[in-house]
Parts: structure tokens; C-alpha cells; sequence
């Protein structure tokens, strides 16, 4: 399976041949609590700091979705009603796009991006912040679906700005800081 392609579009490639007619790319941007999925017409665009984003892309059919949550998790909650708040309602919500696509969670390639600590001064759980919980959570549910993530991305201070583009599986990441230990590349999976 490909992996996305962390990529920038300020330096596009240069072809000899000419460009491909591209179908009208639809943009949209994910506030907090958003789910979108959709083919590959869409970019997706959403600024990050302590929230996670979790990015699903299937290279073969060119679908993709992108959550952008809140909060590691949620106590008492009606079945049936999904907030994409929370880190386990927006994966949840996610599937639920990916089965209506007649596709399965584990034909994805993850990403997980976000999870900042932006309140350094505001320590729960033990000294654990907002952004470290969300990032916990990420881990959780990725391996409790039996997911692959192939990029991680989290950590650190400042925001991030995401842009993930379904036709291509190009992630553009611009973050205010870098710091050394924040990226893990893609692990490579003997394929």
C-alpha cells in the first residue's frame, strides 16, 4: 500500500507532459468537532494546537477523511449520538463514512497530526496535558482497530497548519515549532 506523501505544493513537480484535466478540487476547512470524508476532488484544511487530527486515505480508490477532534473522550452520552468532539465518536463517525463507501477501516493509511501543548501551565491527569491525552487517545483507537498509522506528528508547542489533499494522499504540514523528537517517520512494514 502507498503511504501518504508529506509534500508541499509551493514547489509542484515539473512534467513534460501536459497537465491532466483535474476534476474542481473542493475545499473545506474542519473546525473543531468535524468529520469530512469524501473522494478525490476534495482538500481538506484545518489548524491544529492541542486538538488531534486524525487523516484516513485509501490510495487505491483515492477516498479520504480527515477528524479534528477536541477531547480524548467523553462520559455519559446517549447511544446512537456521535459528537466528532471526541476522539473516539469522530473515528466512529469516520468508519461510518468509510463502510457507506462500500470500504473497509483497515484498507486506510493513517496519519495522526496535532496534540500540542499549548497550556503548559494547565496539567491534569497527573501532570498530562489537554494535547498529550488527545494524542494518547489517537494511539488507543489506532490499535484497538487494528489500524496502520504511517505518520505521526505530534507533540510540541505551537499550532499546525494541515492540508490534506484526497486525489493525490498529499499531506502539507507548516508548525510554528519543530522542536527535535516531535516527528516519528513512517514505519516501514516489510511490504
Amino acid at each position: 500500500m502507498e503511504l501518504p506523501m508529506m509534500c508541499s505544493w509551493s514547489n509542484p513537480p515539473s512534467t513534460a507532459s501536459p497537465p491532466r484535466e483535474a476534476p474542481e478540487v473542493v475545499e473545506h476547512f474542519l473546525q473543531p468537532g468535524e468529520v469530512v470524508f469524501g473522494g478525490r476532488q476534495l482538500r481538506l484544511r484545518t489548524l491544529l494546537g492541542s486538538c488531534v487530527a486524525l487523516v484516513l486515505w485509501h490510495p487505491q480508490r483515492l477516498l479520504g477523511g480527515m477528524c479534528h477532534y477536541m477531547l480524548p473522550s467523553r462520559h455519559g452520552r446517549n447511544p446512537g449520538d456521535l459528537n466528532g468532539r471526541y476522539a473516539s465518536d469522530a473515528l466512529a463517525l469516520l468508519f461510518t463514512f468509510i463502510r457507506q463507501a462500500e470500504a473497509r477501516p483497515e484498507q486506510f493509511v493513517v496519519s495522526v497530526f496535532g496534540g500540542g501543548d499549548m497550556f503548559p501551565g494547565a496539567r491534569r491527569h497527573g501532570g498530562v496535558g489537554i494535547g498529550e491525552l488527545n494524542v494518547n487517545a489517537a494511539r488507543r483507537l489506532i490499535k484497538a482497530h487494528g489500524l496502520r498509522c504511517e505518520v505521526y506528528h505530534v507533540g510540541g508547542r505551537g499550532y499546525r497548519n494541515l492540508v490534506f489533499d484526497v486525489a493525490s494522499g498529499c499531506l502539507q504540514l507548516n508548525h510554528t515549532d519543530s522542536a527535535p523528537g516531535q516527528v516519528e517517520p513512517p514505519r516501514s512494514h516489510g511490504r
